[in-house]
């Protein structure tokens, strides 16, 4: 993970830092072949901020069932969303696949999409789509407490995140201060109670000895291993480490209390307005929302699925029993404030 991601319209300054990065990461683009340049109608490029190996299977089913080619760029969802906007309309991009609804609505900020059709947007509920109606969520993810369940019980958890910073829980807690899942809770913290708030959370936290991984499968491994007690990830990765160690002394709590600590986030979709094949980009996005890619990612991806009907993953909370915050996920483009704020308290 890089230490650090932005959004494209906050922070230009340090956006124009990342583009020459998205440019060069660029470079291990996958393609599809078997289509031209000037055979526009059959293929579609997508700007993925979503791994290949999480997608590029999905990616080559869409292909299979429509006939339309995928040439993809993969990249952070951030440095994507930025180079988007330093292409302009001479961006090759037809679709944005981004992993987080912050890049997204830095997109949509700069009017840099169009316009979905309804019913694109009513297949997910409001809270998870843009109320421009320009981008929608096709996956979920929330964030959870992951514990050890053979040293804490879930009656001993606090009740929101602010109680990790009791010095009862001093060294035993993981976090992902580089991670953008991470950064996007903080916006939302941000957001939702203020900046105030959110700055004497983290200054708590690093005062009661958090301790620092790259990313949230580290956070799971760490505490099934015991090294840690509990630690901040989204609720895929438990299922991810469980599908390899089904007997793992490890479980996830999802936040009791509306607000940051209930967060939603979405990976999700946007055409460009200066897309060269409108058609088989819109062909792109209904496939997201069909009935097999929301299967998918229930089954394969381990994610909320976002269309109304489709049931989550065995074991989850059906979303809508989930106390998620009223909050435009678009707001969590702030990524850059919220970097600074990390910065200044040495949690970066």
């Amino acid at each position: 993970m890089k230490s650090f991601r932005l959004t494209a319209l906050v922070g230009a300054l340090a956006i124009m830092a990342v583009t020459a990065t998205a440019c060069s990461s660029s470079d291990t683009a996958s393609e599809s072949s078997g289509t031209s340049d000037g055979a526009a109608s059959s293929s579609i490029t997508v700007y993925s901020g979503r791994s290949e190996e999480l997608v590029g299977p999905l990616f080559e089913q869409f292909t299979a069932a429509t006939g339309i080619a995928v040439n993809v760029r993969y990249g952070d969802s951030a440095e994507l969303a930025a180079q988007i906007l330093e292409e302009g309309d001479n961006s090759p991009a037809d679709v944005f696949f981004a992993q987080d609804a912050g890049a997204l609505g830095a997109v949509s900020s700069a009017g840099r999409f169009s316009q979905l059709n309804q019913s694109q947007l009513d297949a997910v509920p409001a809270a998870y789509r843009s109320p421009d109606g320009d981008w929608v969520g096709v996956s979920g993810r929330a964030r959870v407490v992951v514990y050890n369940t053979d040293r804490v019980s879930a009656d001993e958890l606090p009740e929101t995140l602010a109680g990790f910073t009791d010095p009862a829980w001093s060294g035993r807690v993981g976090w992902a201060p580089t991670n953008a899942s991470f950064q996007s809770y903080v916006t939302a913290l941000r957001v939702l109670s203020g900046d105030e708030v959110a700055e004497q959370w983290l200054s708590d936290m690093k005062d009661n000895d958090a301790q620092a991984y790259e990313k949230n499968s580290a956070i799971v491994d760490a505490v099934a291993s015991g090294e840690i007690d509990a630690g901040f990830v989204n609720h895929y990765y438990l299922y991810a480490y469980l599908n390899e160690n089904p007997d793992g002394p490890v479980a996830n709590s999802f936040a009791t209390t509306t607000g940051a600590d209930a967060l939603v986030n979405v990976a999700g979709v946007g055409i460009l307005g200066s897309s060269g094949n409108a058609s088989g980009a819109s062909a792109f996005v209904d496939f997201l929302l069909s009935d097999t890619a929301q299967q998918y990612f229930a089954t394969e991806t381990f994610e909320y699925p976002l269309v109304i009907g489709i049931a989550p993953p065995d074991g989850l909370p059906p979303l809508a029993e989930l106390d998620v915050p009223d909050l435009d996920l678009s707001q969590l483009e702030d990524l850059a404030a919220t970097l600074e704020m990390l910065q200044s308290t040495g949690v970066l």
